[in-house]
């Protein structure tokens, strides 16, 4: 089974040349699978019926997992069986007659104007690193940009005549956003007296850089908004995806139209983009409760 998995990921990695998370994740869901398969003592893929699935949708779901996950699970494991029979290598496929578990449409959870205010206000500007994470902050609210999206930016991505960044998305696909003033303020400060001062910054194509002179990881962007995030009194759970969720509401309550901020985030499919009409209802709601005479 191991061989089936690894040759199905070389796959993945040459042909489909999906990004490095993409990949740990397809990984993730199929070892689980497989040490699922051989706890019950099953060591060949053309022996899983449809009530193997069913047993492992069940022992995933006591083990805790959400249903998000498990379907994530399912679809890594189906294209699994998908690729291998394409290939001759498995001749059974158990997902025939085997649904993935409907999902509910979680609303993203956004911040009031207000909130994003009191984050981006945070930063020390007396300092270097206070004044690069003003930059980030900015940015991440200005564009809807994903955090590995920001930690990629070069700094010929920039382009403060024209106002607007690259963004390089999912699978390598670019995009270009806009840039407010605000960001493109916060961003020459940064480059202008803060990058300078950073070890090693000439010779680093990366705009965000750490005290090392290195490129920021994802992971150093998520400690950067959290940390701001304390520091401004909001207490709930926070994330950039977090400031791209609230990125995308603010501009549709304004009255964007959803093209342009599908286009802006760079989501291929317009029904993803459109979850977001669902939050500002709540805000077209409120504005009827308030003005209407007859409510």
């Amino acid at each position: 089974m191991d061989d089936l998995v690894e040759s199905f990921i070389n796959y993945l990695i040459v042909e489909c040349g999906l990004s490095k998370n993409t990949i740990l994740s397809y990984s993730h869901d199929l070892q689980l699978f497989t040490n699922f398969l051989l706890s019950k003592k099953i060591s060949d893929f053309n022996n899983v019926r449809p009530d193997t699935i069913t047993s492992f949708i069940i022992s995933e779901k006591k083990r805790g997992l959400s249903a998000s996950s498990i379907s994530r699970a399912l679809v890594s494991i189906r294209m699994l069986y998908k690729f291998q029979i394409s290939e001759g290598k498995l001749q059974t496929n158990p997902f025939a007659v085997i649904d993935s578990p409907r999902l509910w449409k979680r609303l993203p959870i956004v911040l009031s104007v207000d909130n994003v205010d009191s984050l981006l206000s945070v930063p020390d500007v007396n300092t270097k690193l206070g004044v690069r994470n003003k930059a980030i902050l900015e940015l991440l609210y200005a564009t809807g940009a994903r955090v590995s999206e920001v930690a990629a930016i070069q700094m010929d991505w920039v382009n403060f005549e024209y106002g607007y960044v690259k963004c390089r998305g999912k699978r390598s696909k670019e995009r270009i956003v806009p840039l407010g003033s605000k960001a493109i303020q916060a961003i020459q400060n940064y480059l202008k007296f803060a990058r300078p001062e950073i070890k090693n910054s000439r010779h680093s194509p990366y705009v965000f850089l750490s005290k090392a002179g290195k490129p920021l990881r994802r992971e150093n962007i998520w400690k950067i908004v959290r940390n701001c995030a304390l520091k401004a009194g909001i207490h709930e759970r926070i994330s950039p995806h977090k400031l791209r969720h609230s990125f995308a509401t603010h501009l549709l309550e304004n009255g964007a139209d959803l093209r342009s901020v599908q286009e802006m985030l760079g989501h291929v499919n317009i029904s993803t983009t459109q979850i977001y009409t669902h939050v500002s209802k709540q805000h077209l709601k409120a504005v009827h409760h308030q003005f209407h005479p007859r409510t």
